[in-house]
């Protein structure tokens, strides 16, 4: 019975997961979701959504208060917080040189039982995206374009309470829309006309699933909606929900201006502005208006056609010193006062630092899962922020033109186990390498002799075994140090302690003073067993044999008295 129980379950999920597919790179993540609850399928949006389990590394979970469940969706319900370290990094996958919406929410809930909401910082990569207060629910929305094939986005904690992330979402956006010279673009609001008493407008309305929202204030508007269907086929490609209304000013005659505050002030901004004529017009009826941004001319005069979307943007960011000003005038000639739609408003992020080498970062974690390294700040990118570089790093920022990369790698006394990891070989600017006093076992692997940035390599204090391949042993501007490593031969003809540095050059003078102290001793002893033979065999000068030193000399020489040192 049991198991036609569970398989029938099986065919359930299967049927459930099929009805709700995500869209092509939609990337939904439950914060704080247990495994046994996840995947499931969003009521709303029919979306899918996974825990942050494999995304994250140190963490802890919680739930918000139940009197807030039936207020919000389910993805907001569960908690993902972080009491410890200071920087804690989810690593999302994602394509190449695709632009995303990527939007984390933070809703505090009581989750704690402590009533105390805290604050933090939001990272994106290794550059501060936003300081997060999350007073209430509160939602942070970039667009920004990946440009290696994942990503990190860390909340790092700044002494004002623990952090926490309910839900994480990223979505592909169109390559043509929202350009920039630079940086990234965080949204400052996105709202929709016409429909005051209207609700928050997403996916399935919204292809790329942003958040539209009705304005609060108004009352000095008067509302437009169409039952027919408005063409809403551009770069940006809104809802068709959002076209479908409209606002115009009560009094035909006044300016309509639109007003938002900037942080700080010298912020630079690109806003999206929607329109669509909605209504027929007359024979006598014209609607046009100007469109003036921070007192300049914003693409005027702008007729709208009828049920086609227009978008109007600029390619450049405006500046408005703090406070911005939309200002739409009908012009002398127009019969209609201006209508609007839409609109969108970003702030330009300028990201200065860039991710380390992808191929160094793949290399580290590679050496971190080989070892199963538990570092409590090996999480983010490893070389920047400098503030948060990695125990046992140090990387190479020396050309700004190129991404850092990690020059150093001390795992000395980490109680590694096993052989020398071959990951090690794909960090191909590293210059020093110590994994001294440790257990590693097995040999000094070949491919060290490979890297031509390695300058220093300590392996001292190990169980290694084996020959040090002769190809490592013979570079002559790396200083190799294998002492303490009892079961490991150096190639024949190479001594071991002549590339270790200062206490190589320590160890070879104690080994070059025992050998000429022993040979000394030889030679010595020879000369006193040659004195005793003679003395005891003289019978006289005059009748004496053949010299007994003639006999000594056809002897060989004791073994090892000139193979051991080279003069």
């Amino acid at each position: 019975m049991k198991k036609y129980c569970l398989m029938a379950w099986q065919m359930f999920m299967i049927i459930v997961l099929v009805d709700s597919q995500n869209p092509n790179g939609f990337i939904n993540v439950d914060c704080g979701l247990s495994g046994y609850e996840s995947p499931y399928t969003e009521l709303m949006t029919r979306l899918t959504y996974t825990t942050d389990a494999d995304l994250v590394e140190s963490r802890e979970s919680g739930r918000i208060d139940k009197i807030f469940e039936t207020m919000y969706p389910r993805p907001y319900w569960t908690v993902r917080s972080f009491p410890k370290p200071e920087r804690n990094c989810y690593k999302i996958n994602t394509e190449r040189e695709t632009k995303y919406l990527i939007r984390a929410t933070f809703l505090y809930g009581n989750y704690d039982g402590r009533n105390t909401v805290p604050s933090f910082d939001l990272y994106l990569g290794p550059n501060l995206w936003t300081m997060v207060e999350a007073n209430s629910t509160t939602m942070e929305v970039i667009h920004h374009t990946a440009s290696q094939s994942s990503l990190q986005i860390c909340l790092v904690n700044t002494g004002s309470g623990t952090p926490f992330i309910n839900v994480l979402e990223l979505r592909p956006l169109n390559l043509d829309a929202y350009t920039t010279p630079s940086g990234s673009l965080k949204m400052l609001f996105r709202w929709y006309l016409g429909n005051p008493d209207g609700g928050m407008i997403r996916y399935p309305s919204d292809v790329y699933d942003r958040y539209w929202y009705p304005p609060s204030q108004q009352k000095h508007l008067i509302p437009i909606t169409t039952t027919l269907n408005v063409d809403t086929k551009n770069d940006y490609n809104p809802p068709e929900t959002v076209m479908a209304t409209a606002a115009t000013p009560r009094d035909a005659n006044a300016s309509w201006t639109v007003e938002w505050i900037v942080e700080p002030p010298n912020t630079q901004c690109y806003p999206y502005v929607y329109f669509s004529e909605l209504q027929t017009l007359g024979a006598n009826e014209t609607r046009e208006f100007t469109m003036f941004l921070a007192g300049a001319d914003f693409h005027s005069p702008i007729s709208p056609g009828p049920l086609i979307t227009t978008t109007i943007f600029d390619r450049l960011p405006t500046q408005c010193d703090g406070k911005c000003v939309l200002e739409l005038t009908k012009t002398s000639t127009s019969t209609l006062p201006p209508v609007l739609s839409a609109i969108e408003v970003y702030t330009v992020m300028d990201f200065p630092l860039v991710e380390t080498n992808e191929d160094d970062v793949t290399g580290i974690k590679d050496v971190q899962g080989t070892y199963e390294l538990n570092k409590l700040n090996w999480q983010g990118d490893p070389c920047t922020p400098r503030q948060f570089l990695w125990e046992g790093l140090k990387c190479d920022h020396s050309d700004n033109s190129t991404r850092p990369t990690i020059i150093t790698l001390d795992l000395s006394s980490s109680g590694l186990t096993g052989v020398i990891a071959e990951a090690i070989r794909n960090l191909a600017h590293l210059q020093h390498l110590d994994l001294s006093n440790n257990s590693l076992s097995g040999g000094v692997p070949e491919f060290l002799a490979d890297m031509s940035s390695l300058l220093v390599i300590n392996l001292s204090s190990n169980n290694l075994s084996g020959s040090v391949p002769q190809t490592l042993a013979q570079k002559k501007r790396m200083k190799l140090n294998v002492e303490g490593n009892p079961l490991l031969i150096c190639t024949t003809g190479t001594s071991c302690v002549n590339k270790q540095g200062k206490d190589g050059d320590r160890i070879k003078n104690v080994v070059i003073a025992v050998v000429v102290a022993s040979l000394a001793l030889l030679i010595i002893t020879a000369l006193l067993i040659l004195f005793l033979y003679r003395h005891k065999r003289r019978p006289s000068v005059v009748e004496g044999p053949r010299s007994n030193m003639q006999e000594l000399d056809d002897l060989p020489l004791p073994i090892g008295i000139y193979s051991e040192i080279s003069l």
